[in-house]
């Protein structure tokens, strides 16, 4: 039972130590303005009786009275303490409109990264500085931009967007901003009906260009198919004057050989009759004559 008492009484003094008396005590030192922590990215400004009295930029455990010295302990009661975020930001800004050369409604979307250079003057020199920069680069977009040529606008951003970062440079820093890239993202048509009439022409070039590979190709093939036909009737007409003279060569060879020339007129006389489908008796060589007269009369009675 002691040892339970014992433990919670440890437990509990543990307790108060750890969530009360600690968060207390250093908040004690806080108020006082013993010292402060700097987180990673952030910076600290100190303004007393509407003066600036410090700047911390370093992150860290900081104390106070080393940088600020008496005025640290007044801070808490009489001046106010500035965090200031001095990580990188970024923005998009959406259809900027401007005309071009010929008088097409353009708009431009442009895309900028800022970051505060100096905490004071973005804190005292403007009362909105990001939505200042906001407006200064609209502006600039509009100023440097209009009257471009179109085929200008369309096709070199790059120039464009270092047109428009050194037109807001000066007074972004002016207003404690740093400014970084600046790009322009994107150049498109405002006017519907000119973004309408674009398309309708583009399509119209397309099947146009469509149409010409295809005619194109059928008089590639007509050419190809017309010289081909052309070649062989060129190669049958030789091979047709040709004919006769190899054939009668032929013809002579197997002439000057009697028994070639006897077989091979037996077998062409065989072949058309074999060919001709006609009926064929074949009757022994030494036969009686009224044999074959009698063979002769049953054909006609037959027919």
């Amino acid at each position: 039972m002691t040892l339970l008492i014992s433990t919670l009484f440890v437990a509990t003094i543990t307790f108060i130590a750890a969530f009360i008396l600690a968060p207390t005590f250093f908040g004690l030192l806080r108020l006082f303005g013993i010292y402060t922590i700097v987180q990673e990215g952030t910076c600290h400004v100190y303004t007393l009786f509407g003066s600036v009295v410090g700047v911390l930029r370093e992150p860290g455990l900081v104390i106070l009275p080393l940088h600020l010295g008496v005025n640290a302990f007044l801070i808490s009661f009489f001046g106010r303490r500035y965090v200031i975020d001095m990580r990188l930001d970024q923005r998009y800004l959406r259809s900027q409109p401007v005309n071009s050369e010929e008088g097409a409604p353009m708009g431009i979307g442009v895309w900028y990264e800022m970051s505060i250079s100096d905490p004071v003057a973005y804190l005292f020199k403007n009362a909105d500085p990001q939505g200042s920069l906001a407006a200064n680069v609209s502006n600039a977009v509009v100023r440097t931009l209009s009257n471009m040529p179109l085929a200008q606008m369309l096709e070199n951003r790059h120039a464009m967007s270092q047109a428009v970062r050194a037109e807001v440079s000066p007074k972004a820093s002016e207003w404690g901003y740093r400014l970084g890239s600046v790009y322009i993202r994107k150049v498109h048509f405002r006017d519907r009906n000119m973004i309408r009439q674009i398309e309708a022409k583009v399509v119209n070039r397309l099947r146009q260009v469509t149409s010409a590979i295809l005619q194109d190709g059928a008089n590639r093939v007509s050419v190809i198919t017309s010289t081909a036909e052309r070649q062989a009737a060129i190669e049958f007409a030789r091979a047709k004057a040709v004919r006769p003279k190899i054939l009668g060569q032929a013809l002579a060879r197997i002439g000057a050989d009697p028994e070639v020339r006897d077989a091979l007129f037996t077998i062409l006389e065989v072949q058309n009759l074999t060919e001709s489908k006609a009926r064929v008796t074949l009757v022994p060589a030494q036969t009686d004559q009224r044999v074959m007269s009698a063979l002769m009369a049953v054909q006609n009675s037959r027919q």
